[in-house]
């Protein structure tokens, strides 16, 4: 599948329906989803016939574009129900349930007790309460490749380190993931002192809409590198 038709047949999947601000819950539009699994694949080899797991997986935007660029089995993990209706329907209506499955889980802290979640604030562990935590130590499955758009740290400051962390435990070749490019250099020695090397594939500009109450313009660009974080 070439990139203009990944990205096509991305377009019609849902978004989130009411985003919540506290989970910093922003779509991977089509045109950065089709980059990151495309180059993934053709840079690398890292999707087709391999076994993915996709943290925060949101709307299940990146889970999808695996599989149709061949990926053999996708577990897309989200600490949100309602995301996961969404991306639910979005797998349904492409006939992928036998290649996604979905958990609802919250992501924890690895420096922390299992029973703690990474859910720093009163707010975000108020919409996370009653999730399970994701018992990562004690998954039947392995993983080749990780894929994910975790939250910035905007309003949970560290989350996204510790979606780094623990996609570093997992991922038996590599991790594919957003940050932000004002954290590029502490994000490479986060991902040094995990055992990764991680290179800048691209920066690019992510382009958020006005989906929240507290946007005063209709898009915001945000200046993203586009990581892959290689096993040394």
């Amino acid at each position: 599948m070439k990139l203009k038709e990944l990205e096509s047949e991305l377009q019609p999947l849902k978004g989130f329906a009411a985003p919540k601000r506290e989970l910093e819950q922003y779509v991977t539009n089509p045109h950065l989803a089709s980059r990151m699994i495309f180059n993934a694949e053709s840079g690398f080899g890292d999707i087709d016939e391999k076994d993915i797991l996709d943290l925060g997986c949101g709307c299940a935007v990146l889970s999808i574009a695996c599989v149709m660029l061949g990926a053999n089995s996708v577990l897309s993990v989200d600490a949100d129900p309602d995301a996961l209706a969404i991306a639910k329907e979005n797998i349904a209506s492409l006939e992928m349930e036998e290649n996604i499955d979905l958990i609802n889980a919250v992501i924890p802290n690895p420096g922390a007790e299992l029973k703690t979640a990474s859910a720093s604030t009163e707010a975000t562990a108020a919409l996370t309460a009653g999730v399970p935590i994701f018992d990562y130590e004690n998954l039947d499955r392995t993983f080749d490749t990780v894929v994910m758009n975790p939250p910035f740290g905007t309003w949970n400051a560290g989350i996204d380190m510790v979606f780094l962390e623990i996609a570093c435990k997992l991922a038996g070749t590599a991790v594919y993931s957003l940050h932000k490019s004002s954290t590029r250099d502490y994000i490479l020695k986060k991902a040094k002192s995990l055992g990764f090397t991680g290179e800048v594939l691209a920066q690019m500009k992510y382009a958020l809409p006005k989906t929240m109450a507290f946007h005063k313009a209709k898009t915001l660009d945000i200046e993203v590198d586009f990581f892959r974080f290689s096993r040394d």
